[in-house]
């Protein structure tokens, strides 16, 4: 029987990759890659450290005795504690240099850093793959003229790859974001128990550049070129803050795109995949709901609003450090990254198997391209001679009996036969039908594809090329 509650996160929607990074393994094998670390930077530096108590905790850095450190928790109440015990145990020799210095936090902050960062580079490889896929979509579909819409009413003409790029473009700017987050990496470092690196100074005999030296050898050897440069206890928790900024950013991105989806599967113009198998309702056979893309927006909903937690916490953090972040942090920034690991996983799956309907597409356009092309249609009348005023209100005329037949009778807008009928204007069937083309209503959307494409983000594809094509399974 399952009887413990179990996120839906984990059971239901992120990736392997991702729960792993926030495993119980991950952070305390990264803890004891840590206290490996210290002790290597504290011997180089000089420290009464031998090269047997080095090797010792090299040999059971990733092979952890959790029944022992388990134990030990339930009686000391601390799992930083209880897991140097552990490792105590096992490498002996080198028990009395483990931790030497440190303070919780030197493992518990570093290694949040190291996990976020691990994160963001996964979020960031989706990201790209996401971008590729809608770069294939919106080129593909460049040129084909769709009716636009602001307000959710219909609008001027634009093309399915020009709308496409409004969604690529949210993607871009995120994009950005996340780059610079990755282009600043650091560490919190060594910096003892408020951040003034009392402790340390005391081992190297008041030896200010050798604690230099170590914060910066100790972050060299995990392959951060920076720590930060003053901490208090932790590292600064406005990084929280932004990091949860930037998922909140892709989800937002994500949201729009899955609403846009939604809207226009209703319409029936672009439908996200449809297994074969699968069962739009348990009692309406024939429908095919967009589920895909209204778990992005569930799950993007989540990720907005969890971003709220670590704002509040950097806002409230009491000088050098309080606990009040440390139950919240557990649980908003793991499951923001797994959502949003999930978001863009859901994203790249259905912009993998998107259906564009073309008959549908231009049906509609047609339906409401008469109103749009009067402008044209008035021009075209005066250069044959008619009277732009009078002519306006004929075309005023007409439109408005269009669509009373469309709106209160159901039948299709007949304002092209009204002005064919109309003498005043004297233009043949096949004069209107060349100014009807969908194609002159598009302005530069093809073109605009084009540019942005070519100028924006083609480039950054390049640049990674070598990640583009991964597979995502979901899991329902």
């Amino acid at each position: 029987m399952r009887i413990n509650y179990e996120s839906p996160l984990n059971s239901r929607y992120a990736s392997t990759e991702m729960k792993y990074l926030f495993s119980p393994d991950k952070k305390f094998k990264t803890w004891r890659k840590l206290w490996l670390t210290l002790a290597e930077g504290q011997k180089e530096l000089g420290l009464n450290i031998t090269e047997e108590q080095i090797d010792e905790l090299k040999k059971y850095v990733e092979d952890i005795n959790y029944d022992v450190a388990e134990a030990r928790e339930k009686e000391v109440r601390h799992d930083v504690m209880a897991h140097v015990y552990a490792y105590g145990e096992q490498a002996k020799k080198a028990k009395p240099i483990i931790h030497l210095g440190a303070t919780s936090c030197y493992v518990g902050d570093n290694t949040d850093l190291i996990i976020m960062y691990e994160a963001l580079e996964i979020i960031y490889g989706k990201i790209i793959n996401a971008m590729s896929k809608l770069t294939e979509f919106a080129e593909k579909y460049k040129a084909m003229p769709t009716l636009g819409f602001t307000h959710y009413q219909p609008a001027q003409l634009t093309t399915v790859g020009k709308r496409a790029c409004l969604w690529l473009e949210d993607l871009y700017l995120d994009y950005e974001d996340i780059t610079y987050l990755l282009s600043i990496k650091r560490l919190r470092g060594v910096k003892g128990t408020t951040g003034t690196q009392a402790t340390f100074l005391n081992l190297f005999e008041g030896d200010h550049d050798q604690v230099r030296k170590l914060d910066q050898l100790v972050a060299s050897k995990l392959g951060y070129e920076a720590t930060y440069p003053v901490t208090g206890q932790t590292y600064p928790r406005k990084f929280d803050s932004k990091v949860l900024n930037v998922l909140s950013s892709i989800a937002q991105s994500a949201y729009k795109f899955s609403n846009d989806i939604r809207l226009l599967q209703n319409l029936k113009e672009i439908e996200e995949p449809f297994g074969k198998n699968q069962i739009g309702s348990s009692a309406m056979a024939y429908k095919r709901n967009p589920m895909r893309s209204e778990r992005i927006s569930s799950l993007a909903r989540y990720v907005v609003c969890n971003s709220l937690n670590p704002a509040i916490t950097a806002s409230t953090q009491w000088f050098e450090r309080t606990l009040d972040d440390s139950a919240n942090k557990r649980i908003a920034i793991p499951e923001a990254f797994l959502a949003v690991d999930a978001i863009l996983d859901i994203m790249i799956n259905v912009l993998d198997g998107l259906v564009v309907y073309p008959k549908v597409i231009e049906q509609r356009i047609m339906s409401e391209l008469p109103f749009m092309a009067t402008e044209t249609i008035l021009m075209e009348g005066v250069k044959l001679g008619g009277d732009r005023q009078e002519l306006h209100e004929r075309i005023r005329i007409h439109s408005m009996e269009a669509g009373k037949q469309v709106k209160l009778h159901g039948k299709p807008n007949d304002l092209i036969e009204r002005i064919l009928k109309d003498d005043a204007f004297g233009m043949t069937e096949e004069e209107i039908k060349d100014l009807l083309s969908p194609d002159n209503f598009t302005g530069r959307a093809s073109e605009q594809v084009d540019d942005f494409l070519g100028e924006y983000i083609y480039p950054i594809l390049e640049q990674n090329k070598a990640i583009i094509g991964m597979e995502v399974e979901l899991k329902v």
